[in-house]
């Protein structure tokens, strides 16, 4: 079984559905597609698939140094966050790492495969699953050679405290503690710039990025590592595998930051069906709800024994089971926030699965 979202083939083979006629609530996916902009340049550079990639990718990073205002030297892009997660952990080669959960499950296959000793930090319904000022004396104590931290969290969706995301970037610079801050899923949240604007505090601080999610663009894979440490950076980019980004791919990164138009739908798009999606989710029986701030909500179903995917594949509806996710139970799930109307079908069937049965 897939340990990620999206695995709709894997789900309708195994319960004898039509994947076609799926609806896919696991993967966290703009529903608004890919940019048109990005779909016009693709055809127009139709004949780049006749090429081997410039090998430095000079291009994409300098568009997204021009994003991010700082030189190009900061920025190392990759084929997705999950090749930047895994060459992060083979740089710095940390002996012991403090990991939040839950939490994205490859931070924790790639420390694995360097025999790094983990250290669990459980976040839990009581404490809101949500850090707190235990986290900071936990890295004062401890002193771990790294804390993988999202901001959002996935599965949860949640935003750390802002004072207390800076006192856990102080807290790490005053101990060397290398600190890699997940932004996958920031781009949805539009008043937050993340902390790429204060890298240069701390060379020890690494912010992924990934481009998959709000641009729709999840099988061209694209996602950047950006950090003060530029040799680091370098010694990382000479000891990958050439080639890792499509030609495509690169032309996304080139493309799609510049389409303004897009990111502000989405941005209008987001706002409205997540407020109208976690109400509807609030007003059903048997489930808890917590409001995050990204483009997913995670929830719990209070039926005992209730198997809420089951239900819902019936409905030829797939929702993101979380019991996989270290500290969560089988209670625990993550839909995505789709299009309307695909949101009121989920809703519709939740009333049946919930309120009818």
């Amino acid at each position: 079984m897939s340990e990620h979202g999206g695995n709709v083939l894997e789900m309708a083979l195994k319960n004898g559905l039509d994947p076609a006629e799926m609806i896919d609530f696991s993967a966290n996916i703009n529903p608004l597609g890919m940019p048109a902009s990005l779909k016009a340049a693709i055809i127009e550079h139709l004949t780049s698939a006749e090429c081997y990639p410039d090998v430095e990718y000079r291009r994409l990073h300098a568009a997204l140094a021009r994003v991010h205002h700082c030189p190009a030297e900061n920025i190392m892009a990759g084929n997705g966050a999950t090749e930047l997660i895994y060459a992060i952990v083979n740089r710095l080669r940390p002996r012991t790492a403090l990991l939040l959960t839950p939490g994205f499950a490859e931070y924790r296959r790639a420390l694995q495969r360097i025999d790094c000793q983990i250290e669990d930090f459980p976040l839990d319904e009581a404490g809101g699953f949500q850090p707190d000022e235990r986290l900071l004396q936990v890295l004062a104590e401890r002193q771990p050679d790294c804390l993988f931290l999202a901001t959002p969290n996935n599965p949860t969706g949640l935003m750390p405290d802002p004072s207390l995301l800076q006192a856990i970037v102080a807290c790490c610079r005053q101990h060397n503690i290398a600190l890699i801050v997940d932004e996958a899923f920031i781009d949805f949240l539009p008043d937050t710039p993340g902390l790429i604007p204060q890298m240069a505090e701390y060379s020890r601080l690494y912010i992924l990025r990934s481009l998959t999610k709000f641009f729709a663009i999840p099988g061209l894979r694209l996602g950047y590592l950006v950090s003060s440490d530029r040799v680091g950076l370098e010694q990382m980019k000479q000891l990958r595998e050439p080639w890792t980004i499509n030609a495509y791919a690169a032309l996304a990164g080139e493309v799609i930051l510049d389409d303004l138009d897009y990111i502000q739908q989405t941005h209008q798009w987001l706002a409205e069906q997540r407020a109208w999606l976690f109400d509807a989710l609030t007003a059903l029986p048997h489930l808890r709800i917590w409001p995050g701030a990204a483009n997913y909500i995670f929830l719990r179903c209070l039926r005992p024994g209730y198997d809420l995917q089951q239900a819902l594949l019936q409905h030829r509806i797939l929702i993101r089971h979380c019991a996989n996710y270290p500290g969560l139970s089988t209670d625990y799930y993550r839909v995505a926030i789709k299009s309307e109307a695909a949101n009121r079908k989920l809703i519709a069937a939740l009333q049946q699965v919930l309120v009818e049965d």
